[in-house]
């Protein structure tokens, strides 16, 4: 079995993703569940470098970990006394729900070592993120700016909704 670095890469990244998603669903703190999601986000977006998605990759930086992390953690920070909750919950349905996830990790087991996977020859691919910029900034300038003007709406909506007074 040929075993490239890239094939080591990707499997550390996955275990990355992996991990990271169970700390976001299992933890009882919020702020760890928070943590953890930024380090499957950045997770996915190794994913999409492997994958020669650079502006994808790029995008999930910039949007999900710079964007929308900072504001789960802020929102998190600033809500008073909510790091110190304890997330409870009765777990009265955890064995049948134990038997099916094992019974369709099973059956994906199954179908991946079944299957006869097919290898193809790499070919070059040249970077997408200027050519994407360009049009960003020629063609499609119009929706682009229409965008970040209503996100700017948004924010100040928000802005202004968090320092209203009860």
């Amino acid at each position: 079995m040929n075993v490239s670095i890239l094939d080591i890469v990707f499997y550390a990244f996955a275990l990355l993703i992996v991990m990271s998603a169970g700390i976001v669903v299992f933890s009882k703190n919020v702020m760890h569940s928070a943590f953890a999601l930024m380090f499957t986000l950045l997770g996915v977006a190794a994913l999409y470098v492997l994958l020669t998605a650079d502006f994808l990759a790029m995008t999930q930086i910039m949007v999900y970990i710079g964007g929308i992390m900072i504001l789960i953690i802020f929102g998190v920070m600033l809500t008073t006394k909510i790091t110190n909750v304890d997330v409870k919950s009765k777990n009265i349905q955890i064995i049948p729900a134990a038997i099916l996830t094992a019974i369709i990790g099973g059956a994906l087991c199954g179908i991946f070592w079944s299957t006869k996977w097919t290898v193809v020859p790499t070919f070059d691919v040249e970077a997408t993120a200027s050519y994407l910029g360009v049009m960003l900034l020629t063609d499609y300038i119009l929706p682009f700016e229409a965008v970040s003007v209503l996100l700017l709406i948004a924010m100040i909506g928000a802005a202004l909704i968090a320092r209203r007074k009860a």
